[in-house]
């Protein structure tokens, strides 16, 4: 083998392992650690309480198939989690009939004007996925503002705070045919959005990305602009792979994506991210951030059966992101 062969394969495995490490205690969180009967959780939606705790608000997968979100709290974001001995958020079809079939995949911002946290997930109902919005101050009690984009859509998070005036949320539309590709959309009340565009298209080809984009958690604010961590599906013979990879919007203008990473920075290589419900799965949809403003730490689906967490700099991505951003036939 070449020398620069090796020296490739040497870079990748470089940035596979330094721009997001696994923690040594993944899996964090499975089925057994719930005081009730469940399949399996994942996805979990993440943010930072007051009192310095990190609380996951994870998907939890009932054996019947349909899903709720539960919550989990730990004082170092790692051990010792504390897990509602029951649902946190139940579906609610009698007054909500999107959720009939779950609700799924929580994404958290704390927002500073409604001194709340906002969570955008999934209402599952006969017709299919869609996007619904709830608003909580302590994760006891939520304010349902409904389901704000139809079927089919998903993976949808709220920005933190207006821009221009108003609310901007990414999310992912899913056609009947062809790829699925991030839209970004506006709001003046968070009920009604309009102002529809694609922000990033999966691309066409043998890319990592392929077949279809999805936002993982809300995007975070940078001095360079929003940072954008998304996962990507790429199709094979024996299933789909779904991999991490990095994008920047532009701060005030975030319909404008102004890099995009050419490869995958996190994909499925253990065992329990390549076995379990959903093989060869990461998805996450949470993080939190050190005091220092750059350590993420990045809580993660593992193959629909676990949750685990990876960390990095945020710093360091946004400086991997310019070398290897794509070119823009990419």
């Amino acid at each position: 083998m070449t020398q620069s062969v090796l020296a490739d394969r040497e870079t990748l495995r470089d940035h596979r392992t330094t721009l997001l490490t696994r923690h040594e205690a993944n899996p964090l969180l499975t089925a057994a650690d719930w005081s009730y009967n469940i399949n399996t959780v994942f996805n979990a939606g993440a943010c930072r309480l007051p009192d310095g705790q990190t609380l996951l608000l994870t998907r939890v997968e009932e054996c019947s198939g349909r899903s709720h979100l539960c919550a989990a709290r730990s004082i170092d974001g790692v051990s010792d989690w504390r897990i509602d001995d029951r649902p946190t958020l139940l579906p609610d079809p009698r007054n909500h009939p999107e959720e009939i079939w779950g609700i799924e995949d929580p994404r958290i911002v704390w927002c500073d004007e409604l001194e709340a946290y906002l969570v955008a997930y999934t209402s599952f109902s006969r017709s299919g996925p869609g996007v619904s919005l709830a608003m909580t101050e302590d994760f006891d009690s939520f304010e349902r503002l409904g389901c704000v984009m139809p079927p089919e859509d998903k993976d949808a998070s709220l920005f933190p705070r207006r821009v221009g005036g108003r609310w901007v949320m990414l999310h992912r539309p899913v056609p009947r045919s062809g790829s699925g590709n991030i839209w970004i959309s506006f709001s003046p009340d968070l009920k009604h959005w309009g102002d529809h565009k694609v922000v990033i298209e999966a691309r066409r080809g043998p890319w990592w990305d392929c077949n279809k984009v999805g936002l993982s958690p809300p995007p975070i604010e940078t001095p360079e602009g929003w940072l954008i961590l998304y996962h990507g599906v790429r199709t094979h013979a024996s299933g789909s792979l779904y991999r991490v990879g990095l994008a920047l919007l532009d701060l005030e203008d975030p319909t404008r994506c102004i890099a995009r990473s050419d490869s995958w920075i996190f994909g499925p290589e253990t065992d329990y991210e390549n076995v379990g419900d959903v093989s060869g799965v990461v998805f996450p949809c949470g993080f939190t951030i050190d005091s220092d403003g750059d350590t993420l730490n990045l809580y993660y689906g593992a193959a629909d059966t676990s949750i685990g967490l990876a960390r990095g700099s945020i710093r360091a991505m946004l400086a991997w992101l310019e070398e290897h951003k794509a070119s823009p036939d990419r």
